[in-house]
């Protein structure tokens, strides 16, 4: 390699690095990728030599609301969505946002009071793929005063596990989730310490589920909580699971409520 040339790649990595300090949020896969629109992408780069790399430019700072629907959304996922949706109309029920990270949405108050940082490399788990309907599409809607939860799942084509039907870990994903999602709004922070799941019937990929959960009881930092998952039209019981989850010593001073 010439000096000109080493010279002009060592300019464009400079511009690049003042470029990336000036935007608020980057993406550099290690491989070649194609711009998702659910991403927001601006419009994509490719960078020649040293290795060839795409860098992704996202815009806006305003986060995207993943429990919202999209084009990937079918017909039976998007009127479950609106029955749910109903159900917030006279305030009792609320639906829940959801975004990549799991501290995407926590207020700043907390995050300090519990000495958390937010990692804009980390993905939620349901919500770790760029293209919409391939793996958890969802929404859910938690009653605080009763203490309950409800969410509509439809499960993508990458979460197979038995030909044709969904892998018993995306259900396990789910019931966790349905669960620990209630167990965060009654108890704040809490980790899962027993999941117990009864498999009833197989559920066929591109499916709309419905999952419910309920808190049974609390004694002292143990949260007690069971949960289902039906078909849309819940003539067909898919599982049933009972979680034990435990809530973490609080902060000093800590008596409010989760950011649920």
């Amino acid at each position: 390699m010439d000096l000109k040339a080493l010279s002009l790649r060592q300019t464009m990595l400079r511009n690049i690095y003042h470029l990336r300090k000036g935007l608020n949020r980057w993406t550099i896969p290690r491989y070649d990728l194609h711009p998702s629109p659910a991403d927001g992408f601006l419009k994509s780069i490719s960078i020649p030599p040293v290795q060839k790399t795409l860098v992704r430019l996202c815009h806006s700072e305003k986060q995207k609301d993943y429990s919202l629907p999209n084009s990937s959304w079918s017909p039976e996922m998007m009127d479950q969505y609106n029955k749910l949706t109903e159900m917030t109309k006279d305030g009792t029920w609320q639906r829940l946002t959801s975004y990549r990270n799991t501290l995407g949405h926590a207020p700043e108050k907390l995050l300090q009071k519990y000495n958390l940082k937010k990692d804009k490399s980390a993905r939620l788990f349901l919500r770790n793929l760029d293209e919409e309907g391939k793996g958890f599409e969802y929404a859910m809607f938690v009653n605080k005063r009763e203490k309950q939860l409800a969410g509509v799942f439809q499960f993508g084509p990458y979460l197979e596990g038995p030909p044709g039907c969904a892998h018993g870990g995306s259900i396990a994903t789910v019931l966790d989730t349905i669960l620990g999602v209630l167990a965060m709004s009654v108890a704040c922070r809490v980790m899962t310490a027993n999941l117990s799941i009864n498999y009833k019937s197989p559920v066929p990929l591109g499916s709309v589920v419905i999952a419910t959960s309920k808190l049974d009881r609390m004694e002292g930092r143990k949260v007690f909580l069971s949960g289902a998952m039906q078909s849309a039209n819940r003539k067909t019981l898919h599982a049933e699971a009972a979680g034990l989850f435990i809530q973490l010593q609080k902060a000093p001073g800590d008596d409010g409520p989760s950011f649920l």
